[in-house]
């Protein structure tokens, strides 16, 4: 019997997962990490992490059993160097939620202009984009930047130890903003030399082109095991649940929220991230919170409680949560406000509420973001007529009922919601149908009786941001001068 081996590193634990040739889930695995923040702003992660957890779910999975392919996916666009004998120099930069490189973020964008880097590349600059991370590293760490040569993310790395082949994918290329250019599907030399004289950016492949085979038996993969090039985290769980059509628009429940819509053709938004799609030929304009399940894993180290109870708190507290109102931007927020000195915010607290309350508005305030983002998606013409949710957030119910209840939008819940490792087992598989792979297995509508409820909350959400942006902007300040 033909299986697959899948492997996802995410922001708080790597998944791994083993699957027959027709789909169906034998065996899956997790290894929980943190991530480094040795400042304000400031998200990091070792390379060492990634391929160790790698290994130690490798071999628990695959006991036993010889598989066909391997399949990787993970967290970005990160930043991971290396120098020539590809030995990180050091952590990992992550992707939207590490904030440090505001200043180089307004430098680029007044020297190569932002109308400029948006047609070029199909995004604006914004703490997502990988090129200023570079030019940070230029900037604050300049013997860094000079001995690195290569360029890695998660999945890259993955194939790379596995393979030994030096090689990315387009779709991550594509957020390595302004690096790429999103027209040519090919670096952009000028401004890639420009941020990074001295960086040998690798080969593109696309997500499920073969990236090389194995060098060596590893954690049971024997020798010569095929390996996929792999790509970001989100747009495998895309493809995951099948929502790779024009129309399509998915909702990944995770440590933050990520919302990819398939575009016709190539489209773009100051205030959303426009992509090269998973597959040749497909475009996205997409967006993701800094925080959505990582405030309520807060809430819940906060309080002590399970997340049982929490969610059957949360219930009995009721549309509207008792009256409170959260921003959701406890990291920042990444789009559609674009903001890295965003701030949580908790409007209405009161002695009478409890951690049920909490939990509710912390739910709620997530199902808002979404509503802000698919808003600002149709503006820029995504034309969303179908919603597939995916990921651990999915579980339970609740938070995906309120999701609807909010925005108004009938999902569909798919047979398989592991996400990004099922995705990647089965671009490893080369299987030609998800949808025979992972069916519909429920759809999700909202309840019109809480409708009036949640577009009160929205109007105040919208207002809630500007009103306290400049008390919250001089607090993010002041906690970078007292740490």
């Amino acid at each position: 019997m033909s299986v697959f081996l899948g492997v996802d590193i995410g922001t708080s634990s790597s998944k791994g997962v083993l699957v027959a040739a027709d789909g169906e889930v034998l065996r899956t695995a997790v290894r929980e990490h943190g991530v480094d923040r040795p400042r304000p702003g400031h998200v990091e992660m070792a390379g060492s992490v990634w391929w160790d957890e790698f290994r130690s779910l490798a071999e628990e999975l695959t006991a036993g059993v010889t598989v066909s392919a391997v399949g990787v996916s993970g967290m970005g666009p990160c930043v991971l160097l290396t120098d020539a004998a590809g030995v990180p120099l050091r952590p990992a930069i992550l992707y939207g939620v590490d904030t440090r490189a505001t200043d180089e973020i307004a430098a680029l964008t007044s020297s190569l202009g932002e109308s400029a880097i948006l047609e070029r590349c199909g995004s604006v600059l914004s703490s997502q984009a990988a090129g200023p991370k570079l030019a940070w590293l230029a900037k604050h760490e300049p013997d860094v930047m000079a001995r690195a040569r290569r360029l890695f993310m998660p999945a890259s790395w993955l194939a790379y130890q596995l393979t030994g082949n030096y090689v990315l994918d387009f779709h991550s290329a594509s957020q390595c903003t302004p690096l790429f250019d999103t027209h040519a599907l090919d670096w952009y030399q000028p401004w890639a030399s420009l941020i990074a004289p001295g960086l040998e950016l690798p080969p593109l492949a696309w997500p499920g082109d073969v990236a090389g085979v194995t060098r060596s038996d590893i954690s049971g993969i024997p020798a010569g095991t095929p390996v996929i090039t792999g790509t970001i985290d989100a747009w495998t769980e895309a493809v995951s649940v099948g929502a790779q059509n024009p129309g399509d628009l998915m909702l990944m429940y995770g440590t933050t929220m990520f919302l990819i819509a398939t575009v016709s053709s190539f489209t773009t938004s100051p205030s959303m991230w426009g992509t090269v799609g998973a597959f040749p030929g497909t475009r996205n304009l997409a967006g993701g919170m800094a925080t959505s399940g990582a405030i309520t894993s807060w809430l819940r180290d906060l309080t002590g409680a399970s997340f049982p109870s929490l969610l059957a708190e949360a219930e009995a507290s009721g549309a509207g949560a008792r009256g409170l109102l959260m921003l959701p931007y406890f990291a920042g927020e990444r789009t559609p406000v674009m903001d890295p000195d965003a701030r949580g915010v908790i409007a209405g607290l009161t002695l009478e509420h409890t951690r049920g309350d909490l939990y509710r508005a912390a739910l709620e305030a997530t199902a808002l973001g979404v509503r802000h983002n698919v808003a600002a998606l149709r503006e820029a013409g995504a034309d969303i007529q179908r919603v597939v949710a995916v990921g651990g957030g999915t579980r339970g119910g609740l938070w995906t009922r309120i999701v609807s209840d909010v925005t108004g939008l009938a999902q569909v819940v798919p047979r398989v919601t592991i996400g990004a490792a099922y995705g990647a087992a089965f671009l490893a598989a080369g299987a030609p149908d998800i949808n025979a792979w992972n069916p519909p297995a429920e759809t999700v509508r909202p309840d019109p009786a809480t409708r009036a409820t949640y577009d009160e909350l929205y109007a105040l959400y919208l207002d809630l941001y500007p009103a306290t942006r400049t008390i919250t902007h001089s607090l993010a300040d002041r906690q970078r001068r007292t740490r």
